[in-house]
């Protein structure tokens, strides 16, 4: 998508070009997710030290 004054444009156009249908299908809620993967010890560090907290 261009960055000019053609945005509107572009935003038109996509919505004139979309599949109902597909969008429908895209939507349905049986759809199978895999289950989230395990974090490893290091992607379980918090952001924020415990003693720092203040909401606890």
């Amino acid at each position: 998508m261009s960055t000019t004054n053609n945005d509107s444009s572009d935003i038109k156009q996509a919505a004139e070009n979309a599949d109902s249908k597909q969008i429908a299908q895209n939507l349905k809620s049986d759809k199978k997710v895999d289950a989230p993967e395990s974090l490893s010890e290091e992607e379980k560090t918090s952001f924020i030290e415990d003693e720092l907290r203040t909401d606890k």
